[in-house]
Order: C-alpha cells, then structure tokens, then sequence
C-alpha cells in the first residue's frame, strides 16, 4: 500500500500519511518524504492522516526528526485510535495535533443561506450545516461557536453548534434547528405574514441592539467601518474623504451587540421563536452600523441588478424595498418621517461606503459593470456626505 501521497498548496506541502507505518516501512516513509521536501525546499510541511490506521514507535520517530526541521509542523484529520496513541506519547504537547473530522455531503441540500464567510445549507428536517469558505476555517469555527455562546448566554436566543464536519467545500459547524424556517422562507411561502414576520424581526433586533456586552469578547464595528472609509481614501475628493472618516470618528463609542450581517435569511423561525443564525458577523457599537448593513442587504447590494437581490434572499428588489421601509418605521416607531428619512441617510452613507470598498476590493475597477457600481457609490457617499453633520440618531 502506498505510504505517501503528496500535495502542494501555495506556501504548504501537505504530506498525506497512509496505511499502517511501522519499523518494516518507516524507513521507506522518510526517505518519500525527504525526496518531497527536496521538490518543495523552504515549504511549510502539514502532515495530513486521514488515511493513516496505525503508527508505532518507530513512525513517531519519524515524526520527530521531521519537527526538529520544522518547527511548525502540524498533524491534522487524526483519527481516533492515532490521536490517541499521539496523546499518550506526548505529541499533542509537542506540535498542533487535530482530530479528524465525520465527513457529510451537502451536494443536493437545500441552500437556505450565504454570507460573507460561508453557506447554510438544510441537512434533514433537524438539522443544517454551515460550510465556510475558508478550506482552513477551523479557528473562524471556533470563535463562532464562542460568539453564540457569549450571545446565548445574554439573552439572544440562538443555535449552538454541536459538532464539526468536513464538507466537499470545506469544514462546516453543525446546528440542530427542528422545523425551522428562515424569515425569507416563510415570507416567500405565506406572504400574507409579511407584517408579523416583520415585527418578530425588529423585536429581536430590539433586542440585540438593547443588549450591553463586553468589548473584550467581540471586535468593534466603529473600527471595521473605519478601515472601509481610509480603504477610500485614493477613490473619493480629499473633501469627501475627510468628512466621511470624521463622521465615523465622532460616532459615540457603546458597546450595544450588533449582527452584523442582520437579514431575512440570518433569522429562522423554531416554535414560533426567532432564532438568529451565523453569528461570525457578531460585534458591538452603535446601530447606525447595523442600519448601514440592512440597507446594503435590501437596497445597497442590488440597486444597480435587481437580479442581485432575488438571487440572495428570493424577493423582488420592489419587496425589498417595502421591507427596508418597515423595519425603518417599526424600529422607528413614533418618529417623523423626516427623522427615518435622515436615519435612512445616514445608513445608506455607511452602507455605500462599504459596498464600494468591496467592489474595488474584488477588482472591480477592472470591468465595466464595476466600474459603474463603484461610481454609483462614489456619487452617493459625495452627496450624502454634504448633508449629514452627525450619525447620531
């Protein structure tokens, strides 16, 4: 049987141990893997054994000579009766060693979610499966798992992942939702519940927005929408620019939970309960920046494609438009309409100050529907941006 099977990725040669290795092959082993370090020099080296059974002592050695020459070595997809032994010897206090992981296809599953690190897709009736896009995402895994812990524990009602999985796509957290809906299912489903639909969906964005946290446990979103503004600093009129980072300086620092990435299809309905799902978005500040991403959600990202907005959440961009609208006046309630159109605003400058970086950011500038999309933005955050003195509200 073959003991090795070699891959290159970028910087890394993974080095894919098979079979059983002992003193009868281990010799056989270094020598494959020494002839592919030579192919590979200056590489960092990840032993993958997935397909490794069993190793004795004498393949452990072989382990070791390998760390002395790289320093950071890591094993990962370790199965059981190997990580066992690697414990037991130590190893695991030696070098990164990872357990292996139950592989699950979500080919043909229902995808009843996207965002900006991964997909939600339906398993069975119980149970979904978020797939990160990130091949590597076992950290990004990890801090969602804490940030749904941190925001469980506050009061905000959401799913637990309760198992790690790999994917044809990559790694994936698995959650049990029974007879689960996401808000834009149901809205697409029985859209004569659009109002209550709405109302659950501002009530537990009340609910977040209400909620104190510590800053300590989630990154802070004043910070993130000031990284997008300085991003635009070569792209908008020095005017422009040094107003638009002024207004998202003196926007007060509070440390009120926000989403991040709060939509029709990041809250799922269990027994008549809202539940909020893919929390790696989670963060604190002021819900201006919250606002900014709804309205990038049912307006910003499809302004220009309407086709945009029914691909991602399955609505007209007309509907999108009526729901924006909603939240605004619910969330609102018992201000003028001038108040929630200058609120509007100042969302919407956020909002297109992100949208631009984006586009710029995966070479937009490079096509002509780009080019188009970015001009839009730049146009909008130049005259939003006379206008508004204050995010405040």
């Amino acid at each position: 049987m073959e003991l090795l099977k070699t891959q290159l990725n970028e910087d890394t040669l993974i080095l894919g141990f098979c079979g059983h290795i002992d003193s009868s092959n281990s010799p056989e082993l270094e020598e494959a893997i020494n002839a592919a370090r030579a192919e590979a020099p200056g590489k960092a080296v990840i032993i993958d054994s997935e397909e490794l059974e069993y190793i004795s002592s004498a393949g452990l050695r072989v382990i070791l000579r390998l760390k002395k020459d790289c320093p950071d070595l890591k094993v990962i997809n370790v199965r059981p009766e190997v990580y066992e032994v690697l414990d037991m010897t130590g190893f695991t206090e030696m070098m990164e060693i990872r357990k292996g992981f139950r592989k699950m296809s979500v080919a043909g599953c229902e995808l009843i979610g996207q965002g900006a690190n991964g997909k939600v897709y339906r398993i069975d009736p119980d149970t979904i499966v978020k797939v990160y896009y990130d091949m590597d995402a076992l950290s990004d895994i990890e801090r969602e798992r804490e940030l749904a812990r941190t925001a469980l524990i506050l009061g905000i009602p959401t799913a637990i992942p309760y198992d790690i999985v790999k994917a044809e796509e990559g790694y994936g957290s698995v959650f049990e939702l029974l007879n689960s809906k996401t808000f834009a299912k149901i809205l697409i489903e029985e859209p004569e519940r659009q109002d209550e639909i709405i109302r659950m969906d501002v009530d537990l964005l009340k609910k977040i927005h209400a909620t104190e946290i510590d800053p300590a446990t989630m990154p802070d979103m004043k910070d993130v929408a000031l990284d997008w503004a300085h991003f635009l600093k070569e792209y908008l009129p020095e005017e422009t620019y040094t107003k638009l980072c002024k207004l998202i300086e003196d926007v007060p620092d509070v440390h009120h939970m926000l989403h991040g990435d709060y939509h029709l299809k990041n809250v799922m309905l269990q027994d008549g309960e809202p539940m909020l799902i893919d929390m790696d978005t989670l963060c604190y500040g002021h819900p201006i920046f919250e606002f900014a991403s709804i309205f990038n959600a049912y307006q910003g990202f499809s302004e220009l494609d309407h086709q945009v907005i029914v691909d991602f959440l399955g609505i007209t961009n007309a509907k999108g438009k009526e729901i924006w609208e909603a939240i605004l006046h619910l969330y609102f309630e018992g201000k003028s309409e001038e108040e929630i159109t200058a609120i509007a605003d100042k969302a919407r400058l956020i909002g297109y100050t992100r949208i631009m970086r984006r586009l710029i950011r995966r070479k937009g500038l490079e096509n002509e529907q780009g080019r188009k999309e970015i001009e839009n933005c730049k146009q909008h955050i130049i005259e939003l941006s006379k206008n508004i003195d204050t995010l405040q509200f």
